[in-house]
């Protein structure tokens, strides 16, 4: 897998370009965020590894520009920030996964291979169509109606959408929605679950009587028609 690793400290470049070649990854190197933006637009990368902070522009601000060319290689931002607002700062620009520094190259490399997997599931057909009051979400589109109305959501929004319709009235404890939304397991004590449900429940609930994310205290949440 051709894999860009966008990273201006050598010796974190070292351990993960040998470590990440031990799992079957060929890794492509940008010491600087200029380069590395010029290199993720240029090349067709099957996964594009950015530190948040770097020369010349940063992690963030190279995957919106990334986003904005409407590609949808998988993006794995490294912090060495361990907040929620960093946390969610990029998965708002479009990462789909992040870790903090210092991090064992197994755990990266299983990241990695989720991420794959992920897309491909993505690129899949998926000739459903669900409705909730007047809720209508296409998971083959990617697109999400309430009435006539198209709501503008991150894809992070719309993944944790698109499992809470998939598991209509049920309760969802926030490692199940982790594991299912993130694919991985994020430390517990983060909020970045409740921190995204209350995103998505503010655009839910901007123009509809409908209240649908429902708080189960102590357990987590529902997805349900309140009326």
């Amino acid at each position: 897998m051709a894999l860009l690793l966008v990273e201006d400290e050598p010796n974190v470049v070292s351990v993960i370009k040998r470590g990440l070649a031990d799992f079957g990854f060929d890794v492509s190197v940008a010491g600087n965020g200029l380069t590395g933006l010029q290199m993720a637009l240029s090349h067709p990368f099957d996964l594009i590894i950015l530190d948040v902070m770097l020369p010349g522009i940063d992690g963030v601000q190279i995957c919106k520009r990334i986003r904005e060319k409407n590609t949808s290689v998988p993006i794995l931002m490294l912090t060495a920030l361990d907040s929620t607002e960093n946390i969610v700062t990029g998965l708002d620009t479009g990462a789909d996964d992040y870790m903090v520094k210092p991090f064992k190259i197994a755990e990266l490399a299983a990241r990695l291979r989720t991420l794959l997997r992920r897309r491909q599931n993505d690129n899949q057909p998926a000739n459903t169509l669900y409705k909730i009051a007047d809720l209508e979400v296409d998971v083959e589109a990617k697109t999400v109606y309430q009435g006539d109305v198209a709501l503008n959501l991150t894809p992070t929004e719309y993944r944790l959408l698109e499992y809470f319709v998939k598991n209509q009235k049920k309760v969802l404890s926030r490692i199940q929605i982790l594991e299912n939304v993130w694919d991985i397991d994020f430390n517990l004590g983060t909020n970045v679950v409740d921190v995204y449900v209350n995103y998505l429940r503010k655009k839910l609930e901007k123009n509809s009587n409908h209240k649908l994310i429902h708080t189960i205290f102590g357990m987590g949440y529902m997805f349900k028609d309140s009326d």
